[in-house]
């Protein structure tokens, strides 16, 4: 590591003071925005040299300690997230043709175990037949951590493995909430138009309406916020995201 001096550290810490002081300067932390304002606020931020990934967080009235409330499940993104996901589908015969022609971009059945066993996840995004869950099921200490684990539920466990790969690159995410009740996902990118980045917040929000569970007590929704990659946290009054018949 290069050597610094305690002024130039100094200087360093008063010009990233200044930064996040200009960034969230007139933005009110104890109020919550409607989404179309939020969104013009998170733009007007997002002023690095990359193309900044907007996020959002729902914290939500649950308590994954209990099985009844667990929330996951897959949103499909009507403007897709800004990045092509590199998916992985284990299959045999016809079926990994299948896979292989909806452009998945690695396939394989007892050699890709292997390769992940060995450490090598060249992907984000896991699909499996479910005659290959015996072998997957190998993998479920590495895979599990890093939410790779296919599930039927969020339908990556299935026999339509081109669709799923089609679904995978075109914009769909998967979700689940974390320890703490609280749930995020990237949902685009800062140079998308602020209608698309209404549309896939809403389209997210919905998703996570939808998977509410039945030990879910009270507000469900509590608060939402989103973010740019190097900006501020920006609340979002809940009632303009939320779907009709959830408000």
């Amino acid at each position: 590591m290069a050597n610094v001096s305690p002024e130039a550290a100094k200087e360093a810490r008063k010009a990233g003071g200044k930064r996040l002081y200009a960034l969230r300067r007139d933005i009110d932390p104890n109020s919550a925005y409607a989404i179309e304002e939020a969104v013009d606020m998170l733009k007007e931020r997002a002023k690095a040299k990359f193309d900044e990934t907007v996020e959002i967080a729902m914290n939500l009235g649950v308590d994954p300690k209990h099985a009844d409330q667990i929330v996951r499940g897959v949103c499909m993104l009507p403007n897709g997230s800004g990045r092509t996901a590199r998916v992985a589908v284990f299959a045999r015969g016809a079926k990994a043709d299948e896979a292989k022609e909806a452009g998945a971009d690695v396939v394989g059945a007892e050699e890709l175990v292997q390769e992940v066993q060995g450490g090598t996840i060249n992907f984000d995004r896991c699909i499996a037949t479910p005659d290959m869950m015996g072998l997957v099921g190998r993998l479920g200490k590495i895979l599990g951590p890093r939410g790779l684990m296919p599930n039927p539920r969020v339908g990556t466990v299935t026999m339509d493995v081109g669709e799923a790969v089609r679904a995978a690159k075109g914009g769909a995410i998967e979700f689940r909430v974390e320890k703490a009740g609280i749930i995020h996902g990237g949902i685009g990118k800062a140079s998308f138009s602020r209608e698309a980045l209404i549309e896939n917040i809403r389209a997210y929000v919905d998703a996570v309406v939808k998977a509410k569970p039945t030990g879910a007590k009270g507000t469900y929704v509590k608060k939402v916020s989103i973010s740019s990659t190097m900006g501020p946290g920006i609340k979002v009054d809940a009632g303009t995201v939320l779907p009709a018949a959830a408000n």
